[in-house]
């Protein structure tokens, strides 16, 4: 597996990561067990994790995991946190100083580690200032509970004022990803926060690269009885790229794996894995099986022409003030206004 460093740092991972959301819930031990087995013997490390997936479960089950058949040193381990408990209600995030180092501590606790490799900071707070959820990063750091920082779900100008403020002074922890949805159904990122991340030297680490199981094709046809879209606590992930206009997408994806012989699976995680900026690429499967679906599958490389022609069929709707002066103008003279 392809190793790839984070950011301008020096925290070095294979490019597919492991995503736990449905550890713990939809995943018990003993698959999570196989998945991560399964994943290290691949050549793979990083796994992401954090305090919201299934109120802290999933934590406690890789915390098992390492606390048993696999050793710490075996995984670069990644953890999202908005600072609230775990059980708290959906949309709460407290990124104040004290949520977020208390937070900190419990998902050490539940992991069972001295230390966590990249912490992320996920979430919007509207009351406290985004200085005082950065310094909780330098303390996290500096305190040695912390060995990378990064973000998760930042918009654009957010990313961009919180990587300056990081960069503004010697000492402060340099953030060094942003975790976000990224793939051939959404690419809305790549308006204004995939480039302030480049422009920061920071990595992205795409999460749902397979379009949220739909990239996959195994929605053309119907909802299959055993998928998210069936779920009743996942239904309504799924479903907002269940649409006309990802349909075109997805027969797009299906056409040129026929045509390479290959999944859609494999077509749609290479276009992701090789965009620009991309230092990791988060899956998550429910079984041991899929997994080992997905890696049996992860090598494919695209040929530039059928690339293109995604490019094309998924791009994402693009105008004043994203597009560059010299794109604006090949596209013609602007309206003149008095």
């Amino acid at each position: 597996m392809e190793i790839r460093y984070l950011g301008t740092s020096g925290l070095a991972v294979g490019w597919l990561g492991l995503g736990t959301a449905l550890w713990g819930r939809d995943t018990d031990e003993h698959e999570a067990a196989e998945q991560l087995r399964d994943f290290v013997e691949s050549g793979g490390q990083l796994i992401d994790t954090g305090d919201a997936y299934g109120g802290g479960a999933a934590e406690a089950v890789v915390g098992a995991l390492l606390a048993g058949r696999f050793a710490r040193s075996d995984v670069v381990l990644a953890v999202k946190t908005g600072g609230g408990a775990p059980d708290a209600a959906a949309g709460d995030a407290d990124l104040s100083r004290r949520g977020l180092l208390a937070a900190l501590d419990g998902s050490l606790r539940r992991l069972g580690v001295d230390h966590i490799d990249l912490w992320q900071i996920d979430g919007v707070d509207p009351v406290t200032p985004l200085e005082e959820t950065l310094s909780a990063l330098d303390i996290a750091v500096s305190s040695g509970r912390v060995r990378y920082v990064g973000l998760a779900n930042f918009c654009g100008w957010r990313t961009a004022k919180a990587a300056a403020w990081q960069a503004a002074w010697p000492g402060r922890a340099r953030l060094i990803s942003n975790q976000v949805e990224y793939s051939l159904l959404q690419r809305g990122v790549e308006r204004e926060v995939v480039p302030a991340m480049r422009d920061a030297g920071m990595s992205i680490l795409a999460w749902s690269p397979l379009g949220r199981g739909v990239l996959t094709g195994k929605y053309r046809t119907g909802i299959p009885a055993d998928s998210r879209a069936a779920s009743d606590h996942l239904a309504a992930f799924v479903q907002p790229y269940l649409g006309p206009e990802s349909t075109r997408i997805v027969n797009a994806v299906c056409t040129a794996a026929q045509g390479l012989g290959v999944s859609p699976l494999a077509v749609a995680l290479a276009w992701v894995r090789d965009r620009p900026g991309v230092g990791g690429v988060l899956v998550g499967a429910r079984t041991a099986a899929q997994l080992r679906g997905i890696l049996a599958e992860c090598d494919l490389t695209l040929p530039a022409e059928i690339s293109a022609a995604l490019d094309e069929v998924s791009a994402v709707p693009s105008g004043y003030p994203e597009r560059t002066a010299a794109e604006r103008a090949t596209a013609g003279p602007s309206p003149a206004f008095s």
